[in-house]
């Protein structure tokens, strides 16, 4: 299977381990990942709050691109893949205002958690596992950007998903039910409205520990940086230990197909894993 791959610029820069480890395992379920040529930043969380245009051609331009090159596009970034089905949804509606070629809107567009969840990956997936995660608990957090709204995401399930977690379990991981899957982290205002994600995310760590969870599993680069990040920070502030590694989810899957650079990927956690990974008898 070859697939275009839009890696968007985080990363390239603060969530490189993500897309290290999105390569490492696409590698070894023979999965190719073609760069998307001469892709540019989509606007991510910055363009739609400024210019409601630039909003949709920054993406559009690499829509048409994907188009081009006749393959499903593969988006990682939660930001980024609404950004990218936005602009695919405005194309379809009216090409002419936003590119200047016909658009056949026939690119599928895929987040990593819907990507992998196939009948078909899952099995695979399956047959790679090598080091089971037996009995590490852990809660599948999905953010907001990849789920809602629905009308632009097409997501099945935007409260409740499920791909995450079937994922997680094909590798062996315990995967404990919460109700905040989808609650939001504060996001972008991170810097503008620190003491948001402080309060959003706060909450977000004590319905994890609640739910029995010994680390956190998501798929988005802004949502893995403030939950890593600033979790010191709310520790302080709630006066209350926390102690949550917050992995990607395809360094989880590394982990269990026996990667050996899975440990390196890790070097870039604020919350270093590797002390719950070696009480679990995972390294």
């Amino acid at each position: 299977m070859e697939v275009s791959y839009y890696p968007g610029c985080s990363l390239e820069g603060m969530a490189v381990e993500y897309d290290r480890s999105i390569r490492a395992v696409c590698h070894a379920l023979g999965i190719v990942l073609a760069d998307l040529p001469d892709w540019s930043c989509c606007g991510a969380s910055s363009a739609h709050f400024l210019d409601e245009e630039l909003s949709i051609r920054l993406p559009a331009r690499n829509m048409e691109i994907a188009e081009r090159e006749g393959r499903e596009l593969l988006v990682p970034c939660s930001a980024c893949f609404q950004r990218l089905k936005q602009a695919d949804k405005e194309l379809k509606k009216d090409a002419a205002r936003w590119i200047d070629r016909p658009y056949e809107g026939k690119t599928a567009i895929w987040h990593i958690n819907e990507f992998f969840d196939r009948p078909e990956l899952i099995e695979a997936i399956k047959g790679k596992v090598r080091k089971p995660l037996d009995g590490l608990a852990g809660v599948a957090y999905y953010g907001c950007l990849s789920q809602r709204p629905p009308k632009v995401t097409d997501a099945p399930s935007p409260e409740t998903p499920e791909s995450m977690d079937r994922l997680l379990r094909a590798v062996g991981m315990e995967v404990r039910p919460w109700s905040y899957k989808t609650d939001c982290c504060g996001a972008s205002l991170t810097i503008t409205r620190t003491d948001i994600v402080h309060k959003l995310s706060g909450d977000l760590f004590e319905a994890a520990l609640e739910a029995g969870a010994e680390c956190m599993v998501t798929d988005c680069p802004m949502c893995q940086s403030n939950l890593d990040t600033r979790q010191a920070e709310i520790e302080a502030i709630r006066q209350r230990q926390y102690g949550l590694p917050v992995f990607y989810l395809t360094e989880l899957m590394g982990l269990a197909f026996g990667n050996y650079q899975a440990t390196g990927w890790w070097k870039r956690h604020f919350v270093d894993p590797v002390p719950l990974l070696r009480r679990k008898d995972l390294l």
